[in-house]
């Protein structure tokens, strides 16, 4: 942002968390910039009358960009009289007053920007800016208050849920420039995090096509091979066509020398410490490379079982998960005797026919399109997968000399593309840092932008 230029006099604002701000930028309570918060409400549920309404929910908050708009998919009936005073207008604010959890606290401020008027819900309240108070800087005004948790100095827990106070919250001082000053920094706020946003977006489809590029060149690696004048023959499966020639087809059961699975019991919620027991969860094996750290203190008080500690070479499936992640597989690279197997992981000793590498590969292609097809359990919910599906996989194998080569070169392929994954997600963060930097620079006055609108 070397580009900015800050104002050319600060003065201390009194306030910690603003520091110094332009000379001539007052500091007020937030509840002098507002004429009301109201307290939203649930009403009945709909019935097609006059009295249905569009519903605005903490759900329907996008808290990227600090807006609620488009249609809302709820719909409330609530009577013309106990609307009138929380009825929610295009530019009003929506504070969530109750929700949150473990990785987001309550206390999002959002504009709504719809064209119809709507109701919000009672974890909600409308907040309507007083005249010469811009919603849209306020709304980013508020962004960077929940940024650096101010927020948190006015919530209340009770049973589980976090509840605002809102009276606290807006008692709270930030520093306010010109209504025009405002207005300028909404504008160019919006017009740069907009841009932004659509690099994000670019770079996040990149990721998306790199990952669909790594899964091909691994399906097109076990199952066409490396040679591409190899002989072909027909496979007899209809989605994978023809395999080469002289590879040998087999039920997956014929490969392997074991299947079975762990044991789920009552874990500690924090990591083993070194030399301490342990379960896996079944997140250790998403993304296809195992992660030791993806797992739970077994309580001092419980009997290990030995037998299920993890072995070099073991093949872990997972059994039970999402349906994006359930047959997520990968290999054990190393001994880890203090790490048991979990309950909805399968784990597979590979047979003297197969390598572990290439056996987790020929399930994450077989077994996946297994998954879409023999999966149980509703599509947004967990799923299992069962044994009998991933021994009776009719896959083709080559030789074992065959089957390093082709993971010899599977492996420096994908190494290719991680190398650009985690330049592309670094790319991505530092787009947001400067997102965030930049709302940050603008609300609290450490750039003048009086002239970039």
């Amino acid at each position: 942002m070397s580009h900015y230029k800050p104002y050319p006099v600060y003065k201390d604002s009194g306030v910690e968390w603003l520091g110094t701000v332009p000379e001539h930028w007052a500091v007020h309570r937030m509840k002098s910039l507002i004429d009301s918060a109201q307290n939203g409400i649930w009403g009945e549920d709909p019935d097609g009358g006059v009295d249905d309404i569009a519903c605005a929910r903490v759900a329907d908050f996008d808290r990227n960009d600090f807006t609620v708009k488009g249609e809302l998919p709820t719909s409330r009936k609530v009577p013309e009289a106990q609307r009138l005073s929380r009825q929610v207008n295009y530019g009003d604010l929506l504070i969530e007053k109750s929700g949150g959890g473990e990785q987001t606290t309550v206390g999002v401020v959002v504009q709504y920007q719809g064209e119809q008027p709507v109701i919000c819900s009672n974890f909600v309240a409308v907040v309507k800016p007083k005249n010469g108070v811009k919603p849209r800087w306020l709304c980013y005004t508020n962004a960077y208050l929940y940024s650096v948790s101010v927020n948190t100095r006015s919530i209340k827990q009770t049973t589980g849920i976090q509840n605002i106070d809102s009276d606290q919250y807006f008692s709270e001082r930030v520093a306010v420039p010109s209504e025009a000053e405002q207005h300028a920094i909404a504008a160019h706020l919006d017009s740069e995090t907009a841009s932004i946003d659509a690099l994000v977006e670019k770079k996040a489809r990149f990721i998306e096509l790199l990952h669909e590029k790594r899964q091909a060149l691994i399906t097109h690696a076990v199952t066409k091979g490396l040679d591409p004048k190899a002989k072909m023959k027909d496979s007899g499966v209809e989605w994978l066509g023809e395999v080469p020639a002289h590879w040998e087809q087999a039920p997956l059961k014929h490969l392997i020398s074991s299947i079975g699975q762990g044991w789920s019991p009552e874990c500690e919620a924090r990591k083993p410490e070194r030399g301490e027991w342990g379960v896996v969860k079944v997140g250790c094996v998403n993304g296809g490379v195992f992660r030791p750290q993806e797992s739970k203190a077994l309580p001092a008080a419980m009997e290990p079982r030995p037998e299920l500690g993890l072995r070099k070479g073991d093949v872990l499936v997972s059994r039970a998960n999402t349906r994006e992640l359930v047959g997520s597989c990968a290999v054990i690279p190393q001994d880890y005797p203090h790490l048991l197997l979990c309950d909805k992981l399968y784990r597979i000793g590979c047979g003297a026919r197969v390598t572990p590498e290439f056996l987790a590969a020929l399930i994450t292609v077989y077994g996946r399109r297994a998954v879409e097809i023999e999966a149980n359990g509703a599509s947004s919910s967990m799923v299992n997968i069962a044994q009998s599906v991933i021994l009776d996989l009719l896959v083709a194998v080559p030789s074992n000399e065959e089957q390093k080569s082709i993971m010899d070169r599977v492996v420096v392929e994908t190494m290719r593309i991680k190398t650009m994954l985690v330049k592309t997600e670094r790319s991505i963060a530092l787009l947001k840092e400067r997102r965030s930097a930049l709302i940050t620079a603008a609300v609290t006055g450490q750039i003048d932008l009086r002239q970039a609108v």
